[in-house]
């Protein structure tokens, strides 16, 4: 049986970045998306959802997101769905879907360059003379 789990989302940070480390030391980095969706309605009225996802990075890619992304930044995220369940302090049962980066794509906005989480440096802020 086939089956294939790939997301891509281009959105805006709803919240900034939360970044923490698991016990062997391994950046984990926690951000909201918000992902808007434009269409004509059957009259012709249009349109407009908005759909909230919650993303993890790892490693070099978590600590880069944290660094050089703030709430309201557009970014590109490449990666796959997980599903987490886990039990309350009440007993209570709680799940949720979230996305899982493998690629996290910066995609600029105001005077900042578009560039990729996972490399080491930023892109300079310089015009390409030709």
């Amino acid at each position: 049986m086939a089956s294939c789990n790939k997301v891509l989302l281009l959105g805006n940070l709803t919240r900034d970045v939360q970044l923490s480390y698991t016990p062997n030391q391994t950046a984990v980095s926690d951000f909201g998306l918000a992902v808007n969706r434009k269409w004509a309605g059957s009259d012709g009225a249009k349109k407009e959802a908005v759909c909230f996802i919650d993303v993890r990075a790892f490693g070099r890619q978590a600590e880069n997101v944290n660094k050089y992304c703030k709430k309201g930044d557009s970014v590109f995220v490449d990666g796959f769905l997980e599903f987490e369940s886990w039990q309350g302090k009440d007993g209570s049962k709680h799940s949720k879907h979230r996305v899982t980066a493998s690629n996290v794509q910066f995609m600029g906005g105001k005077g900042k360059p578009g560039r990729n989480a996972g490399d080491e440096t930023p892109q300079p802020d310089q015009d390409i003379p030709f």
